[in-house]
């Protein structure tokens, strides 16, 4: 396999800039209030450039002459990009900057993966814009649940430490636990919304959401909604918050992920199939 010079060039700068912001945001918050004075804006920007630089070696890959090359790889890596923009527009307004520690290197690794893995899975032609329409806004319900996910993740940490009456630099650098939940359940509506929105529009464009080959997204796409909606209700009914909520989320997610990713990968990495 014989890789461009120009993509191994834009893979390491892209890769470089996402593991040098995480770095950054991970010396702010181990530093604790002093490390508060290192400004949070310009570390953003170090990832919004690498978000950019990312952009442009999907799209190349993406939108080929053939249609959609939507292959594990680049479904990987597509979703990690989103997942990076959508945290990094949102850390400029809202405290949840501390995610990019652990999300902003997955997509570092995302891109080197697709760099010596390249798969190719065509799922649409040019002119079929109601798939691209389903697709696109399924990709955006993952990646905000993603995000939610995380959320959970740094949320149980930072409970079980409050908790314990062990609280380490990292924790005390994060909001507190009512704006983390607050977030949390914020991430969890909007991804809940599109979520019903993919499967809405996947009833009405596809010919037949059933279909052997997507007998299984669907069912456990359906699973998932319906997880992350009971969490909906019981938190509105109930009050639901603390290990309750984040058990219910990483649930839903766990689902998700397999609908998106598992039968993909082990279709194109197993059986060595489109």
């Amino acid at each position: 396999m014989i890789i461009a010079m120009d993509t191994i060039l834009l893979s390491s700068a892209a890769i470089l800039l996402y593991v040098t912001s995480s770095i950054l945001l991970s010396l702010r918050m181990v530093r604790g209030p002093d490390g508060l004075t290192i400004r949070k804006n310009p570390i953003l920007l170090i990832g919004i450039a690498a978000v950019a630089v990312h952009a442009f070696l999907l799209y190349g890959d993406l939108f080929t002459r053939a249609g959609l090359n939507l292959g594990f790889t680049n479904a990987t890596s597509l979703v990690t990009w989103l997942i990076a923009l959508l945290l990094l527009v949102s850390a400029f307004s809202r405290p949840v900057e501390s995610l990019g520690v652990i999300l902003l290197p997955i997509a570092a690794v995302a891109i080197l993966f697709g760099l010596f893995y390249p798969s190719k899975h065509l799922i649409t032609e040019a002119g079929q814009w109601r798939l691209d329409l389903h697709i696109v806004i399924s990709i955006l319900a993952y990646s905000l649940l993603s995000l939610a996910a995380v959320q959970a993740i740094l949320l149980a940490v930072q409970e079980r430490q409050l908790r314990t009456r062990r609280l380490g630099a990292v924790i005390r650098a994060l909001p507190p636990l009512q704006t983390m939940e607050g977030l949390l359940f914020r991430m969890i509506w909007s991804g809940f919304l599109l979520l019903s929105l993919a499967l809405l529009t996947g009833f009405l464009f596809l010919e037949d959401m059933f279909a052997q080959h997507l007998v299984h997204k669907t069912v456990l796409s359906i699973f998932a909604w319906g997880i992350f909606g009971v969490l909906l209700w019981g938190r509105a009914r109930f009050g639901w918050r603390g290990r309750t909520a984040i058990r219910w989320t990483l649930a839903g997610f766990v689902a998700l992920m397999l609908a998106y990713f598992g039968s993909k990968a082990v279709l194109e990495f197993i059986l060595n199939r489109p």
